[in-house]
């Protein structure tokens, strides 16, 4: 762990990225979302809390060279202090993940508090120094993603503009209220956000219109475009915004952090 900045700072916000389907956009949403409010000189921690440890490979961290992990800090065989690492994105910090994660769910099976291990956790001085944290979870509704529901201010749903969308997004809407209601009351939906929108197909224009008229304004006006450089980039160890800033996804990702800051800015004055 390298890092000098103080940890005499206000709490930061704890935002889960969940989906239960995979090929969402879920974690190139934490990617892309983490850089872009970096940009905009927020100190941001990327918890890769997903054993595929995509968003940990998205930003340039090598398997080879993932030490202490999000499994360490879930089985409280290591803390946040030793296990967050600079990435080579200024003002953006990563505790990777590597498939030991998988086993995680099963340790902890017979363990007191396991749903609250990340919670318990982030209580690490350290985490002071951060003023968004982004928490990738794998795309299932296991233990992991309850810790990360249950540690979280706010759940990100990042949705694909897609015939079965509404289904799932129903599933995942009923896990966030046994959530509140068994584990961490005060979790809020940050936002849908909206992607893989291709203007030309009528399909997404009907799935954001159904979408928009059930959640309202919990719908992110920004919407992420179908778009070959955002899928490129990871291949490169870059988000989009490194890989590409000028093409469109990267400029939407952009949009999507300055929306954010403006709900976060309203909510804290009201």
């Amino acid at each position: 762990m390298s890092t000098n900045l103080s940890t005499d700072h206000k709490k930061p916000e704890i935002i889960a990225i969940a989906n239960q389907k995979g090929g969402v956009g879920k974690t190139t949403t934490t990617i892309n979302l983490a850089t872009a409010l970096a940009a905009a000189r927020k100190n941001v921690l990327i918890v890769d809390l997903d054993p595929q440890g995509n968003a940990s490979t998205g930003v340039g961290r090598e398997r080879e060279n993932r030490d202490i992990t999000s499994y360490d800090i879930m089985m409280e065989e290591a803390t946040f202090s030793e296990a967050i690492e600079k990435t080579s994105i200024p003002r953006l910090s990563l505790v990777s993940s590597t498939i030991d994660l998988t086993g995680a769910e099963l340790e902890l099976v017979d363990q007191s508090q396991r749903t609250y291990r990340l919670r318990n956790a982030l209580k690490d001085p350290i985490i002071g120094q951060f003023d968004y944290i982004l928490i990738d979870c794998p795309p299932s509704l296991n233990l992991l993603t309850l810790n990360a529901l249950s540690a979280a201010d706010s759940v990100i749903v990042p949705l694909q503009c897609e015939f079965f969308a509404l289904e799932g997004l129903s599933l995942l809407l009923r896990t966030i209220e046994t959530v509140q209601a068994n584990f961490n009351p005060k979790l809020r939906i940050e936002g849908v956000v909206l992607t893989m929108y291709d203007g030309r197909n009528n399909l997404s224009g009907q799935v954001a219109q159904d979408v928009r008229s059930y959640l309202g304004d919990k719908v992110f006006k920004t919407v992420i475009p179908r778009n070959v450089r955002i899928s490129e980039a990871p291949s490169h160890g870059k988000p989009a915004l490194l890989y590409d800033y000028k093409c469109t996804g990267s400029q939407a990702y952009i949009r999507l952090a300055t929306e954010l800051l403006r709900r976060e800015k309203k909510s804290q004055a009201a």
